[in-house]
Order: C-alpha cells, then sequence, then structure tokens
C-alpha cells in the first residue's frame, strides 16, 4: 500500500515573497533589455548619419543609403530592420544626440515610448516629456495623451517670466513650493466622456469626475491624493459641501475644487474664497501650508477676476476645463489665453 504523501503548508508570506522577487527579476530583466534595444537603435541612428555625411548629406543619397542597408538588414534580423524602422533609428540620433543624456532619462522606457516622442518639435518639451515618462513610470497611453494635451505647454513654468536659458532642458522645471506650477489651464477633461455640446448638472460633472478619478489625477499633475467627495464643514451657524478635496503631499496643503457648469462669476469666486478660509480655519492643520481654492468653470473672466478677491490671491484660482480633446491649434490658442489671464492675476514675484 502506498504511503500518502505528508502535505506541507506553505506560508502565504513565504510564497509572496518569492512571487515579488520573480516579478522584480522579470522586471529588471526587461528594463535591462529594453534598455539594450534603445542603445543599439541609438547607435545604428549614429552610424547612418554618420555614413550620410560622406556622401554630404544629400537627401537622394541618405534614401537611397537606408534603402540600401535595410535590404542587407532584412534578411538575417528580420523586418524589425525594415526602411521605415531604419529612419526612426536615425531620427531617433539626431534629435538625442546627446548618449549621456539618453542613458539618463530611457528607464522604464520602451521603444514605443521613443517612436512618441520622435513627434515632439520642441526641444526642452521632447526632453521633458522623456525625463518625466521615465521618472513616474508613464505608460505609452498616458505619454501619447500627455502629448496631445500639451501637457508641457499648459505647464506654468513654461507660462511664468523666467529666462528658460537658466532651466536645464533635462530637468522639470519646477518650484515644489509654487501653487502655480500645479495648476494646469486649461484642464483636459476628455476622459469623462461628455460630448462638446452635451449638458449636465453639476452632480453629473462631479459623478463623472470620481468616475474617472485615476484620470482626473493624472491630469492635475503630481503629487495630488484624493481626500473626500463632498466634504462636509459645520459652523455655529449653518453647514457647507465642497465639492471636492484633494491633498498635496508636494506642497504639504489641501486643495479644494469647486465645480461650475458655467462661466466663473463674482459669486462663485466668493463662495470659494469663504470655503478656503473655512478650510485654514477649521480643518487645515499647523503642519500644513494654506490651503488652495480651484474653480473648475466653462470658461474665465478677466473683468471678475480683476475686480474681485481672486486678483494677486497666492491662494485662489480659476481654471477653465475643457469636456472634450480639442485640436492642436484650438489647443495652442486657449493655453495663450489662459496664459495671459494667470500672468494678468497671479503676477507674484
Amino acid at each position: 500500500m502506498a504511503k500518502k504523501k505528508a502535505i506541507i503548508h506553505i506560508p502565504t508570506e513565504f510564497v509572496s515573497d518569492v512571487r515579488q522577487i520573480i516579478d522584480n527579476g522579470r522586471q529588471q530583466a526587461f528594463s535591462t533589455a529594453s534598455a539594450i534595444a534603445l542603445a543599439t537603435y541609438w547607435n545604428i541612428g549614429r552610424r547612418i548619419v554618420e555614413e550620410e555625411q560622406k556622401g554630404n548629406v544629400r537627401a537622394e543619397y541618405g534614401s537611397r543609403l537606408i534603402a540600401g542597408l535595410a535590404e542587407e538588414l532584412r534578411h538575417e534580423y528580420g523586418a524589425s530592420y525594415n526602411k521605415r524602422n531604419l529612419e526612426h533609428f536615425r531620427k531617433f540620433y539626431l534629435l538625442f544626440n546627446d548618449i549621456q543624456i539618453v542613458n539618463e532619462l530611457v528607464h522604464n522606457l520602451t521603444w514605443t515610448h521613443i517612436r512618441r516622442l520622435l513627434s515632439v518639435t520642441n526641444t526642452e518639451a521632447r526632453l521633458w516629456y522623456m525625463s518625466q515618462a521615465s521618472k513616474d513610470m508613464w505608460s505609452t497611453t498616458t505619454l501619447d495623451r500627455n502629448i496631445c494635451s500639451q501637457y508641457y505647454e499648459r505647464r506654468l513654468a513654461d507660462q511664468r517670466e523666467h529666462p528658460k536659458d537658466i532651466l536645464p532642458i533635462t530637468k522639470a522645471p519646477y518650484n515644489d513650493s509654487d501653487p502655480l506650477e500645479y495648476i494646469k489651464n486649461p484642464t483636459v477633461a476628455e476622459f469623462m466622456g461628455f460630448k462638446p455640446d452635451s449638458h449636465f448638472s453639476e452632480s453629473e460633472l462631479e459623478q463623472a469626475l470620481i468616475d474617472n478619478l485615476e484620470k482626473f489625477i493624472l491630469e492635475l499633475g503630481r503629487g495630488f491624493a484624493f481626500v473626500e467627495r463632498q466634504q462636509h464643514i459645520s459652523t455655529d451657524m449653518d453647514d457647507f459641501y465642497i465639492d471636492l478635496v484633494f491633498y498635496n503631499f508636494r506642497m504639504k496643503r489641501f486643495v479644494i475644487f469647486e465645480l461650475k457648469t458655467h462661466k466663473m462669476t463674482h459669486g462663485d469666486v466668493g463662495q470659494l474664497d469663504m470655503y478656503v478660509r473655512m478650510y485654514d480655519d477649521l480643518i487645515k492643520g499647523p503642519d500644513d501650508n494654506p490651503t488652495i481654492g480651484v474653480l473648475l468653470c466653462t470658461d474665465t473672466d478677466s473683468t471678475i477676476a480683476k475686480y474681485s478677491v481672486l486678483n494677486d490671491s497666492n491662494q485662489l484660482f480659476a481654471a477653465k476645463y475643457m469636456t472634450y480633446m480639442p485640436t492642436e491649434d484650438e489647443l495652442r490658442r486657449e493655453i495663450e489665453r489662459q496664459k495671459q489671464f494667470f500672468l494678468d492675476h497671479h503676477n507674484q514675484a
């Protein structure tokens, strides 16, 4: 009679630890392989450019050179080295021709990330996207959306009057203590699913943001954590409810959002100002910086901003939200308009 094998009970924590080791190893192997592939593509691009220069960089010669090289390589190495990809390798080298910068910034990035970055024409923006995608481990989908929504151009650091030449182009132009650098205007919220001409209530807008909270936090930017929806604040005289409350651990302050389905009004600004003062007085801790209030509305108004408490306030901000992804030209015009709005009413030293 065969003996029954003794049942060994494997500790759950032990299994979890081994799984973590395997997952970490796979991730490291993937990252290493990806980095090696990118270095290979960069060096291929470098060699193509060097060979072109021997032919005085004539367009016709360059085209024939790449086509001929692709024909030689594809039999041995497959379709990955076709003419189109070789042209991308060449562009990769030309746009990122400092290998030290490339080695510093390609962590966590794949060739698909790089391919998307090749379409960014602004040098500073291209390097900034590359740096942030690596640092924050953006997926290729996230990178694509941030480029399409002109994340870099909406960064207020790039809209302020700082000379660009004092900012290292490989570093994000941040000042972690400046609230202006965390509020992108306009805010693009196409992920909520509303059509450009659709009508919705403030509660529906709020619910749509909550339903897409992860995407909304991504749109807000760095350091945001969700706190509460319709946060109740009670005073001796009345009860108040704040639409959305976040905490930004980089700024070390609460950020409250009031949502409006209309153009900003004087009453909206006054309400936001009251909420910010109440929050500072009743909820903010001694180690927290002053609360920030953001009015998200369908459009801003320079006249109301000029003659209200919003003017020159370092705690109150208004930003336009767009429920659809505009065209590149539409977004560029809106960025310029909102940039001027910020500069007019938050001209801080």
